[in-house]
């Protein structure tokens, strides 16, 4: 229970940097919602990676490539899973990108991303 309440930790804070970086890049810079979900999603990815690995599986003594390539595979994953949510809520059900990228990535990050991560990247 410790290690889903340490990734869940962890989700919270990649997934700040990803809406932090998503509002910058939508607002401020002025870009397509989905250009600015991509952008703060790889974001957060590397973020998640980064505190997975040293904090929430303690698997910094196994070779950092063939965690980060299978992190990779995980994550394309969720890229196509939370962007294609967030495009069909916001394109088809006209529902703000912000609502629609928590409920997208809540969803995505408790039913795949925890347990390919704890089961395939860092077991």
């Amino acid at each position: 229970m410790a290690t889903f309440i340490k990734a869940q930790a962890a989700s919270l804070t990649a997934t700040a940097v990803d809406f932090g970086v998503t509002i910058v890049f939508k607002e401020l810079l002025g870009c397509w919602y989905l250009l600015a979900s991509i952008i703060g999603t790889v974001s957060g990815g590397i973020v998640n990676f980064t505190m997975n690995r040293s904090w929430v599986f303690k698997a910094k003594d196994k070779k950092i490539h063939f965690q980060a390539f299978k992190y990779v595979m995980v994550w394309v994953g969720n890229l196509v899973l939370v962007s294609g949510g967030v495009f069909f809520l916001t394109h088809y059900g006209k529902i703000s990108y912000l609502v629609s990228k928590i409920a997208v990535s809540g969803m995505v990050g408790i039913f795949y991303n925890y347990v390919l991560q704890k089961r395939f990247v860092f077991k």
